[in-house]
Parts: C-alpha cells; sequence; structure tokens
C-alpha cells in the first residue's frame, strides 16, 4: 500500500480506537490504539515493497515476462542482485544498502527463489520463495520465509483477461525499534487488471483482497479483511492511490467497516463502527 493511503488508514484506525475505548476502557485488549495504527500500516507497506522486489527478480528470468520480450529493473540503482541458476532452480539475492524504494527505506536482503524450469503454461500457479536476511523496513525488522504464488490468467474479477495475479502466503514478525513486536499470518491476493505488461508501473490498476490476523505486543489479535466481491482498488495513476473498495476490521469486541467508493480518484471514504451509520470523511491529501 502506497504511503498516501497509508497515512488515511491511520487516521482511520484511531477513530476505531477511540470508540473501542469509551465502549470498553476495562479491556485493554479490545482496544486499537494510535501506535497500533501506526504498526499495521508500516507493516502494509513493507509487505507491498516485499511483493514488488520479489516479482522484479522472477520476471528478470528468461521466459518469465510473458506479456514482453524484455523487462527492465524496478529496483534502484543502489541495490544489488547476485544470481545463482542451476538445471533444477534458480537463486536471486538482492541487497540493500539505505535504498529508497518506492519512498521507503531498505536494508539488508531479501532472497527470492524458485524451481526450474519455468512453466511452458503461463496459467499455472508458480511459486516463488522468499526469506530475509538482517532485511529492514523504514527501520524495522522484518523476519519470516514464505512464498508467493504467481499466474497469468483470468479470475472473477477479469473473466475474460490473462493478467498477472499473486497469492502472497504470509507468516510476517516485525520487530519495531522500539521493541514491539508484531506478527501477521494469513493470505494477500494482489491482481493487476490494468495497463499490465507495458514496463511501467505507474499506470497499474491492481484490485486486492485479503484475510490476515495480526498479533499486537499484549497477544490480543485483530482480523483484517478485503472480501473478493468488494475488493481494495489501487490506482497508481491517481494521488491517493486507493479508489474503492470495503476493508473489514474485527478486533475482540469492536468493529469498523471502511468503504473507499466506486473508483472515483478522490479521498472520500465512509466509516461504520460496531454495526451503526456509515459517516463520511476524508483520508489522505
Amino acid at each position: 500500500m502506497k504511503t498516501k493511503y497509508l497515512f488515511g488508514m491511520m487516521a482511520l484506525i484511531a477513530v476505531f480506537s477511540l470508540n473501542s475505548c469509551s465502549k470498553d476502557s476495562s479491556s485493554p485488549d479490545s482496544k486499537l490504539t494510535s501506535a497500533d495504527a501506526v504498526a499495521t500500516n508500516k507493516m502494509d507497506k513493507a509487505s507491498n515493497d516485499i511483493s514488488d522486489v520479489v516479482e522484479d527478480q522472477y520476471l528478470q528470468l528468461p521466459g518469465a515476462n510473458k506479456t514482453s520480450n524484455t523487462y527492465t529493473s524496478i529496483l534502484p540503482a543502489c541495490a544489488t542482485s547476485v544470481v545463482n541458476i542451476t538445471s533444477t532452480s534458480w537463486t536471486r539475492t538482492v541487497t540493500f544498502n539505505n535504498c529508497v524504494f518506492n519512498g521507503n527505506t531498505l536494508t539488508g536482503q531479501i532472497i527470492a527463489s524458485g524451481t526450474l524450469p519455468l512453466p511452458a503454461d503461463a496459467s499455472t500457479g508458480y511459486t516463488i520463495n522468499y526469506q530475509f536476511v538482517n532485511f529492514t523496513h523504514n527501520g524495522i525488522l522484518i523476519e519470516g520465509n514464505r512464498s508467493i504464488t504467481r499466474r497469468f490468467g483470468s479470475s472473477a474479477l477479469l473473466p475474460n483477461t490473462n493478467h498477472p495475479i499473486h497469492i502472497m502466503d504470509m507468516n510476517m514478525t516485525a520487530t519495531f525499534p522500539n521493541g514491539d513486536v508484531y506478527t501477521r499470518v494469513g493470505t494477500r491476493t494482489r491482481e493487476c487488471v490494468e495497463h499490465f505488461g507495458n514496463n511501467d508501473l505507474s499506470d497499474n490498476v491492481y484490485k486486492i483482497y485479503q484475510s490476515i490476523t495480526t498479533t499486537r505486543p499484549n497477544g490480543s489479535q485483530h482480523s483484517h479483511v478485503v472480501l473478493v466481491t468488494s475488493p481494495l482498488v489501487f490506482d497508481m495513476s491517481c494521488q491517493y492511490r486507493v479508489v474503492g473498495g470495503v476493508l473489514t476490521i474485527t478486533g475482540p469486541t469492536h468493529s469498523a467497516v471502511i468503504d473507499y467508493g466506486s473508483g472515483t480518484c478522490d479521498n472520500d471514504a465512509t466509516i461504520a463502527i460496531d454495526g451503526g451509520a456509515a459517516t463520511a470523511f476524508t483520508f489522505g491529501n
């Protein structure tokens, strides 16, 4: 998720936390704090950047990019990639040295790997594994060994057109500079539904749905769910990024439903807390 959207989310979840405090101040596990809001959004940024890096490394393999004969890496010049290819596998180790990528500062390594040969049919699901070595994202230590399953095909969201579909198997631990530790477990699916294959990420349109559980430092859990019937829509050509979709946040005793509308490039949305009436708000500049 991009920066301007994230700042809006911080404000939204802070509203949710205030409501929780006013309704159940005796139960600290039921509250989302402003620190939790910041942590959640920072982890969202990390997840998006990790997906971009892993896909970038995969697309540099011969025969991986099914929509074009060429591919230009999106990584900044300060990042280096070391490649190891055998007859049965490939590994690409990306090293960041205080590199700015998508507006975020990355250090350490992301290692992406997979089997060879690549599937001849792009619609076949292909699993890319990834792991971290002393990897930090804006000063947050990210740990975990998981995978992204990538395929190029049609779906319910775009039934008549083959397009890139990523399913991110997430089990990530984030240790913040102040010592707070958060974990996120679940799956996140990202489909590129417009302008894919042109070697230009700035005009891509993504639809994202997910089921993720975040465990906070005090042990309490909140789910962040986006249904495939109302996916979040990200238009990279829009300054506000998110232009549609519905996110539901559920805690031990409270819930919030955030609706970003139906596709207009604006920063208008609504929030409904604990089943109450939707209230309009703006989520960023």
